[in-house]
C-alpha cells in the first residue's frame, strides 16, 4: 500500500521507490510492522487498543528508510551530472543518424520543466511544426519521450535499457565470463 500510494503521489514513475529500501531490511521491517498490532503495554502507550509505541516505531523505521532511499538515489542519478549523460546520450544517436539533429534540445526541455505541450516543441528547437513531430516521433520511438496519448503532453521516460548510460550504477552489472 505504501508503495502504491508514493508511486502515485510522487509521480516517479517507479524510478524511485521505498520498497528497495524495506527489502533490505525485511526482517526489521517485518518485526516492527508486526508489533503495531500488539496491545497497548500500559497506561501510558496510546488511547487505544494496540500499541501507539510501537506504531512509532514503526513510523520512524519507515520514514528513515524513505529519507535513505532517497539519499540512495540522489547519489546514484547524481542530478547535477544526469544533463550531460542524457546530452551526450542523444548527440552519440545524432552521429549514428538515429536520432535527428537538436533532439537533446527536446530532452533537457522535458527533463528541466517536467512536460512539455507537443506545441512548444517547434518552438523549443526554432523550427517547422513537421520537423518538430519528426524529432517527437524518434524520441518516442527510442522510448526517452512519453505521453499517455497522441495530444497529451510529453514527459522524458527513464527506459531500463538505457540506465547504464544515463544512471551509472542503478542496476548492478553482470559479471563478464
Amino acid at each position: 500500500m505504501s508503495h502504491a500510494a508514493l508511486l502515485e503521489s510522487l509521480n516517479t514513475g517507479a524510478l524511485w521507490s521505498v520498497a528497495r529500501g524495506l527489502a533490505r531490511r525485511v526482517d526489521t521491517y517485518k518485526e516492527l510492522l508486526a508489533n503495531c498490532d500488539r496491545e497497548r503495554r500500559n497506561d501510558l502507550d496510546g488511547r487505544g487498543p494496540l500499541s501507539e509505541e510501537a506504531l512509532v516505531e514503526f513510523t520512524r523505521f519507515f520514514l528513515e528508510t524513505c529519507l535513505d532511499q532517497i539519499a540512495f538515489m540522489e547519489t546514484l542519478v547524481q542530478p547535477e551530472r544526469l544533463r550531460n549523460r542524457i546530452v551526450r546520450w542523444a548527440e552519440a544517436q545524432v552521429d549514428a543518424k538515429t536520432l535527428t539533429a537538436k533532439s537533446s534540445n527536446v530532452l533537457e526541455a522535458a527533463l528541466y520543466r517536467g512536460e512539455l505541450s507537443r506545441g512548444e516543441i517547434a518552438e523549443i528547437l526554432h523550427t517547422g511544426v513537421r520537423q518538430a513531430q519528426r524529432i517527437v516521433a524518434e524520441l518516442v520511438k527510442a522510448g526517452v519521450l512519453v505521453s499517455d496519448d497522441t495530444r497529451a503532453p510529453l514527459r522524458i521516460a527513464f527506459p531500463a535499457t538505457l540506465a547504464a548510460e544515463w544512471m551509472p550504477g542503478l542496476f548492478p552489472e553482470k559479471p563478464t565470463t
